[in-house]
């Protein structure tokens, strides 16, 4: 059907994602406003902690058909989303010891898509990499509440970003990419009427 108006005037046609519609980002992409401090740190120090549990809750009771399912189209499947998480956190964790360690640390990006593409995270049993969430986030969180206000100013270059981090901005990152996944997986449960 033809839009009234001459081609001046008329309204393009689009159609708008918001970011809650958008199954790539369910809870929005990650946006920090450089803004930290000893509350917003706790919070997202807590919810660093919260993540295995989170991620648990979120597959629990989905059948080896559901976890190789995609959460969207063109997507991971659920399994390896799972293995992400700590795949993702690891280099997290590792990233954070280099810049506490060492004057802005130059780190060494990783190819998570293709990681993702591995035998272990296409086809590994779950458990293994949530056992491994939990015990990293253990250690990561007993680190991250010892640190001072200077220590999470200190930054790491990201060869990928072209620019250097902070650590507050690392730990805002980790605190949302956690929920961010978890979500992934609670969404398509929402979806396909998993209970």
């Amino acid at each position: 059907m033809e839009r009234p108006g001459p081609p001046e005037l008329r309204a393009p046609r689009t159609v708008v994602i918001s970011d809650m519609e958008d199954p790539r980002y369910p809870i929005g992409p990650f946006r920090f406003d450089g803004k930290a401090d000893a509350g917003r740190r706790s919070r997202w120090i807590d919810e660093i902690a919260a993540a295995p549990a989170q991620l648990r809750s979120a597959i629990e009771g989905l059948t080896p058909q559901q976890l190789d399912t995609p959460y969207r189209d063109q997507g991971w499947t659920v399994r390896q989303v799972v293995h992400h998480v700590p795949d993702s956190h690891l280099n997290a964790y590792t990233r954070i010891k280099l810049a506490l360690t060492e004057d802005e640390p130059t780190i060494k990006p990783y190819e998570e898509a293709r990681w993702a593409e591995l035998p272990d995270a296409r086809t590994g049993p779950i458990e293994i990499s949530l056992a491994l969430l939990d015990a990293l986030h253990r250690r990561w969180v007993l680190l991250l509440r010892e640190l001072t206000p200077a220590d999470f100013g200190r930054q790491f270059r990201h060869p990928e970003h072209g620019r250097t981090m902070s650590l507050d901005e690392v730990l805002a990152l980790y605190a949302w990419h956690g929920r961010h996944h978890v979500a992934h997986i609670t969404s398509l449960r929402r979806r396909m009427g998993w209970n």
